[in-house]
């Protein structure tokens, strides 16, 4: 564990990281801490916080591109050591160390840029009648330290120095991390390299500390702690949501931003399905089992009017998960996660196919079930997410029933929709539905990669998230750990300078309602 820059030691349960593909566990052992690291922590970053958040725009993105330099500078051990806990090959971890870098540097693009103070102005009007009005500003300061939990299928892009750590640190919260049991190894690289930043950049130590532990335990002393002031989650819907209820019984409740739970619908148009049925299969199946499908944007429910054109996609797809290798899950646990959302998808949907069986612990055997639109709205447990290769094909009668199926549909992260030219009547009458239900809709592609930039939303209505109205990659996540203040008639020597007079920090910003750099 790394707290506020020194390296301790735990003394609770030990744990070592699994290997998926040979099937063994490796060295070195790590040992979760207790109540006495949370209150380390926690102090270190409460004592952190007032000289942190006074730093200037510049300072900070600065630190987050000096993060971005020292753990690209351990690029080869860090996909190395990721490689073997994960099982995911070099090339997606590669891709992943320059997803992790791309998004600290953004952060520091978004600092600099200046909008994200939210600055407002409103001059006094001594001689308004009949009520003079008084000199009212506004600008954004940073809630206060932050819990971030790391995920289990991303080692780098959503754990410790992912887009959470990022965006927390942009808005000036110092951060506690809680690393991932399947990748500890990783997570030491990486909180080594955001400790080293912190010292390198002359930041208070307790900007950044770095925990092992238990959920229930190391985890909701984390969230319940009194000095944490928001909370940043990536991970199943059972913990997020007892996060969620252990912030909220707090004596001063707490946001918790968490990422849960999709399915992600992809809906197949009928001129997309008359003219490429076959590509669409084809395709559908390599974004189904990327990665073993253990990505939050995997489609796992398929939506269109049934016929012959559905049958050949379902053909292809049929051919394309039968001839689709077993391959290893993150970890044990996940992977028999796996199998039993299957067993249950298997009680309630017709099997299609499944893809070629496999011998490890880990292993994922890709799954395609077919079922009609009354036997899918009637289901609890084909709507549930299944994190792994398998899929539900939903056959409707129409695209009145396609709506129906929307309607009842949980909150999701992402709907993709196939069209032609032909589709979009049929589209138009399918996106104010799907606006109510997704937090991204793409239009010929597939969910799986999320791209960062400032446009992306990566989130959605409950349970896809606990808060719809943020997102957890791009430029606006920023905004979850900061809260807008009013100073009123303040004098000038004393404002802010992102409100101040003259615009010394050179924002653009809204003035008497008008946006203006002046």
């Amino acid at each position: 564990m790394v707290i506020a820059g020194e390296l301790v030691a735990g003394g609770g349960t030990e744990i070592r990281a699994f290997d998926p593909n040979a099937g063994t566990e490796l060295e070195p052992a790590y040992r979760y801490g207790d109540d006495s690291h949370v209150e380390q922590a926690c102090a270190a970053a409460a004592a952190a916080f007032g000289e942190y958040r006074a730093t200037t725009s510049e300072r900070r993105a600065a630190f987050l591109e000096r993060i971005a330099e020292n753990i690209e500078a351990l690029r080869d051990a860090l996909v190395a050591r990721a490689s073997a806990e994960t099982g995911l090959p070099a090339a997606r971890l590669t891709g992943e160390v320059g997803r992790t870098t791309g998004q600290l540097r953004l952060f520091a693009e978004v600092l600099r840029e200046g909008s994200w103070n939210g600055a407002r102005i409103d001059p006094a009007l001594p001689d308004r009648a009949p009520l003079p009005r008084p000199d009212i500003r506004q600008r954004a300061v940073p809630l206060g330290p932050v819990a971030v939990f790391g995920a289990s299928n991303f080692p780098l892009a959503f754990s410790v120095a992912g887009g959470d750590t990022a965006s927390a640190l942009a808005a000036g919260c110092p951060v506690v991390v809680k690393a991932h049991d399947a990748h500890p190894g990783t997570s030491e690289l990486v909180g080594r390299a955001v400790s080293d930043a912190v010292a390198d950049c002359g930041l208070p130590a307790g900007t950044f500390s770095m925990l092992f532990g238990s959920g229930p335990g190391l985890g909701t002393a984390l969230v319940t702690d009194p000095r944490i002031k928001a909370v940043g989650f990536t991970g199943s819907r059972f913990a997020g949501m007892a996060l969620v209820a252990a912030a909220a019984g707090r004596q001063e409740p707490i946001p918790v931003y968490a990422e849960m739970s999709s399915i992600n619908p992809v809906f197949l148009l009928d001129g997309a399905l008359a003219t490429r049925a076959a590509e669409l299969g084809a395709a559908f199946v390599a974004s189904l089992t990327m990665g073993s499908g253990q990505f939050c944007t995997n489609p796992g429910l398929v939506i269109a009017v049934d016929g012959p054109d559905l049958d050949t996609f379902v053909a292809a797809a049929k051919d394309a998960v039968g001839q689709a290798q077993a391959t290893p899950m993150l970890t044990p646990n996940i992977a028999a996660n796996y199998a039993k959302g299957v067993v249950a998808l298997d009680a309630d949907a017709d099997l299609v196919v499944r893809g070629a069986p496999g011998d490890g612990r880990t292993t994922c055997r890709a799954a395609l079930f077919s079922t009609d639109a009354t036997t899918f709205r009637g289901s609890e447990a084909l709507q549930a997410e299944v994190f792994g290769a398998s899929s539900v094909v939903v056959r409707c009668a129409d695209t009145a029933e396609m709506a129906s199926v929307i309607s009842g549909l949980e909150g999701q992260l992402t709907a993709t929709l196939h069209v032609d030219d032909s589709d979009h009547d049929q589209a138009a009458e399918l996106m104010p539905l799907l606006e109510l239900k997704v937090g991204r809709i793409l239009f010929n592609g597939w969910p799986t990669g999320v791209e960062v930039c400032h446009a992306m939303v990566h989130g959605g209505p409950s349970p896809a998230t606990s808060d719809s109205r943020t997102t957890s990659v791009g430029g606006r996540a920023i905004e979850r750990f900061l809260r807008p203040v009013c100073y009123q008639n303040v004098p000038k020597a004393l404002l802010p300078s992102a409100i101040a007079d003259g615009n010394p920090d050179g924002l653009w910003r809204r003035i008497d309602g008008q946006l203006t750099q002046d």
